[in-house]
C-alpha cells in the first residue's frame, strides 16, 4: 500500500527531474517561481512537503496543470493492458494501423506496439521521435520491407531486425496480403 510519504517522495524526484531536464539550476528555477532556492532545494531532498501555493508556482513554471504533475506520480503503471482497452490509430489513406499494446506510463522507457500494413503501403520516416531510441520489428505475418539509414532489410514471419533508431525509415509492405509485426521500443 502506498503512503503519503511515497507520494511526496516520487513528487519530490520529479519535481527535481523536471528541472534538470530543462538545464536550469535552483538559482534560475527559484528566480522564474518567486521561491527560494534553500525552499526549492529542501523540497527535492523530500525534506519539507510542498503547499498547493508552491506547487501551484512550479506547475506554472513547468506549464503543468497540479493535476497533471500529480498524475505522473502518484499511481504505479498498470501492469495489465487488456486487448480491449489498447488504443488503435489508423491511417487509411496510407494503408496503416498502429495499436499501443503495452500500459502506457511516461516514466517507462520501454513500449511495445503492433503494426499492420496493407498489401502496398509504404510508410517513410524523415527523423525519428527520439535519436537513439533502439527499435526491434519482429514480424508476426507477413512480408515487411524495412529500410533504415539507406539500409534495406526484406523481413519475414519470424524474423526480427534490431538497431538503434538515428535517421530515416520506411516501412513497406511488398505484398502478398497484409503484414503484421511488434515494434518494441527503448529510450535511451
Amino acid at each position: 500500500m502506498r503512503t503519503a510519504e511515497d507520494l511526496e517522495t516520487r513528487l519530490a524526484g520529479r519535481l527535481a527531474d523536471l528541472r534538470v531536464e530543462r538545464g536550469w539550476s535552483l538559482d534560475e528555477l527559484a528566480a522564474q517561481a518567486g521561491v527560494s532556492r534553500s525552499t526549492l532545494s529542501r523540497l527535492e531532498r523530500a525534506e519539507v512537503s510542498p503547499t498547493a501555493a508552491l506547487l501551484g508556482k512550479l506547475c506554472a513554471v513547468y506549464g503543468r496543470t497540479m493535476s497533471q504533475l500529480l498524475a505522473e506520480v502518484e499511481s504505479e503503471p498498470p501492469q495489465l493492458m487488456r486487448s480491449d482497452r489498447q488504443q488503435v490509430w489508423r491511417d487509411e489513406e496510407s494503408g496503416f494501423t498502429r495499436r499501443s499494446v503495452s500500459p502506457p506510463h511516461p516514466g517507462l522507457k520501454g513500449e511495445v506496439t503492433e503494426g499492420l500494413l496493407r498489401e502496398g503501403a509504404d510508410i517513410p520516416y524523415d527523423r525519428p521521435p527520439v535519436p537513439g531510441q533502439e527499435q526491434h520489428i519482429w514480424v508476426l505475418d507477413g512480408t515487411v520491407e524495412l529500410t533504415v539509414d539507406g539500409q534495406r532489410h526484406v523481413l519475414r514471419k519470424g524474423d526480427c531486425l534490431r538497431f538503434r533508431l538515428w535517421g530515416p525509415t520506411r516501412f513497406r509492405n511488398p505484398g502478398p496480403g497484409a503484414a503484421r509485426y511488434a515494434v518494441l521500443v527503448v529510450l535511451p
